[in-house]
């Protein structure tokens, strides 16, 4: 019986043992994030994406994104202000975040900035979507850069419903727009239902063009947090757990040192160069350049750096959204233009080109892409500039037909000599120190002075002076 007693004694220990290595084994795997350890990522990064996204924040943010390292980089903050932008840039930087192991955080900041288009893509897609106060989100209508704009909220013609009980929601009036509005839709919708977000009112931001303040888009759960600044948002998401790569991280984000990585130079020269007044620049240098050089052979200069300049621009262009019509327009009228100073039609392909050049440089770059629009008062300068290129020649060109003619054939016409030997109707003269065979319509007599009204071959027909 003592030893039964002993038996059970032994196995309520041996359980209570068990008990309480489970709970201090709980207790550590609680606290072990919280603790600080060897590998633990000590920097915030901060990317400041300010304009139109384009070709040249997509390659910095996307660079600085593959080059985070988990274990130095805690989290990848985004501070965002754009109109808007390509979508194929937009793309691009979406799948760079949702590719990167760290997580990133847009942040839509300072007080008065938007993340409109483009912006509220890159926050969907982002791990934390925050803003600081007085800042928008929304407006997410794509728009058709080649052929008809889709204005947000359709059209003021939209296509009318055969039922009269149901409201025709906003859709745009061509196939083309519909197809871009409903990829786009489903694209943001994906976006969203990843990370937890308003899958609907991100639909109804590409649809209608909705847009939200800070306050109501936090209240709606299109944003995770508001925050006054960066040092703000890192301590309110500290903790929190965020999908990223694939998987759920918990975010450690408490006294992480913050580092702003400016754009380096490669990022400013391609922002230069993808502007489109100055690639337009860069493509008329290129193109007036060459001219020059095939016009005057050996000249060097303008052929180097016509040739550099329009390299440049088409790598530029290649990478803008252009229209290959209104391209091919200002090459016609710059074509236009230089056969008018060859061909001297008294400034009727000359005006051709000129409206050809006009309206091509109006067609070339969209009008409804924020930042990607061709500055008026640029073009209007190089109208100009091209009008009075191309009165220039049309002036010079009015006055060399009334220059008499210094070369050629028709220089002795109207010349005057000397009769030297002359027998019946023909005989030899001497013009401009020239002894030429000649022919008149009478008998000539040596020493007479003689006019030159007509050549034939090598004879010229003469007559007294």
């Amino acid at each position: 019986m003592h030893q039964r007693s002993i038996k059970a004694g032994s196995r309520s220990g041996t359980r209570l043992h068990r008990w309480a290595i489970r709970i201090l084994a709980g207790i550590a795997l609680t606290l072990l994030p919280l603790l600080p350890h060897a590998g633990a990522a000590k920097q915030a990064v901060v990317l400041d994406v300010n304009g139109a996204i384009g070709p040249a924040i997509a390659d910095y943010v996307v660079r600085n994104l593959q080059s985070a390292r988990p274990g130095e980089v805690g989290i990848v903050i985004l501070r965002m202000n754009t109109p808007g932008g390509l979508d194929s840039s937009t793309r691009e930087i979406n799948a760079a975040i949702l590719a990167s192991p760290v997580p990133v955080a847009t942040y839509v900041a300072p007080h008065g900035a938007r993340a409109a288009s483009a912006g509220t893509y890159i926050a969907y897609a982002s791990s934390i979507a925050a803003m600081a106060p007085g800042t928008n989100i929304g407006a997410a209508t794509p728009i058709q850069l080649r052929g008809p704009s889709f204005l947000p909220g359709g059209s003021p013609q939209q296509p009318q419903s055969n039922d009269k009980g149901k409201e025709n929601p906003a859709e745009p009036p061509d196939a083309e727009s519909r197809k871009a509005v409903n990829d786009a839709a489903a694209y943001i919708r994906g976006l969203a239902e990843l990370h937890g977000r308003n899958a609907d009112w991100a639909v109804e931001a590409v649809r209608t063009a909705a847009s939200l303040p800070a306050s109501e888009a936090l209240r709606l759960h299109v944003i995770d947090v508001i925050a006054d600044d960066v040092p703000d948002l890192l301590r309110q998401i500290d903790g929190r757990s965020v999908w990223a790569a694939g998987k759920t991280q918990r975010l450690m984000t408490a006294g992480l040192e913050i580092v702003t990585v400016p754009p380096d130079w490669r990022t400013e020269i391609l922002a230069v160069i993808t502007n489109p007044n100055v690639a337009f620049i860069l493509m008329l240098l290129g193109i007036y350049g060459l001219l020059f050089e095939f016009l005057n052979p050996g000249a060097v200069a303008p052929g180097l750096i016509g040739g550099l300049s329009l390299l440049v621009a088409l790598y530029a262009l290649n990478l803008l959204p252009i229209n290959y019509a209104g391209a091919a327009l200002v090459l016609l009228g710059i074509g236009l233009m230089v056969a008018e100073a060859h061909i001297g039609s008294l400034g009727l392909i000359g005006i051709a080109g000129v409206v050809a050049f006009v309206i091509g440089a109006i067609m070339m770059f969209p009008s409804g892409a924020p930042g990607l629009t061709l500055s008026r008062p640029l073009l209007a300068g190089t109208a100009v500039a091209s009008v009075a290129f191309f009165l220039l020649i049309l002036g010079m060109l009015l006055r060399s037909r009334h220059r008499a003619v210094v070369a050629g054939a028709e220089t002795l016409i109207g010349a005057e000599g000397e009769a030297l030997f002359w027998q019946g109707t023909e005989g030899r003269v001497r013009v401009e120190s020239e002894v030429w065979r000649a022919r008149a319509a009478r008998e000539l007599q040596p020493g007479t002075r003689v006019k030159v009204i007509a050549r034939e071959g090598l004879v010229v027909v003469v007559e007294p002076a």
